[in-house]
């Protein structure tokens, strides 16, 4: 996977069969945390999709932009079929993915959204 944390395409909705968003990114969790706290991109804010109901993980980022590409071209209906493949019941699979602190550990609410940052500020 070389630099890239978790590479990954995804779908985001604000509600079951509500608005679909298609996504592609080489650091899932911290753009499923940006897109939950209204910051990961402007169509997901305006539409509030902050529920990850699909995702597939990927070694490779050109991969996943081809694949990206290749959902964002299907109609509504399948992409509603490829959810419910996996997810039937629209699950928030934010709660399966996101990171657990590890046992005695802190983190504020601000570190979570926005994914630790080291003392230069760069992202872990």
């Amino acid at each position: 996977m070389g630099r890239f944390e978790t590479v990954a395409v995804y779908i985001m909705t604000d509600r079951r069969y509500g608005v679909l968003y298609t996504g592609v990114t080489a650091y899932f969790l911290k753009r499923i945390a940006r897109h939950r706290a209204g910051e990961g991109s402007q169509f997901t804010a305006k539409y509030n999709c902050k529920i990850l109901v699909w995702y597939e993980l990927h070694e490779d980022i050109s991969v996943a932009i081809q694949r990206e590409k290749s959902i964002k071209r299907y109609a509504r209906q399948w992409k509603i079929n490829l959810i419910e493949a996996e997810n039937p019941d629209w699950l928030d699979l934010w709660e399966q993915v996101r990171p657990q602190p590890l046992p005695g550990e802190r983190r504020s609410i601000d570190e979570i959204r926005r994914g630790l940052r080291d003392d230069r500020g760069d992202e872990r």
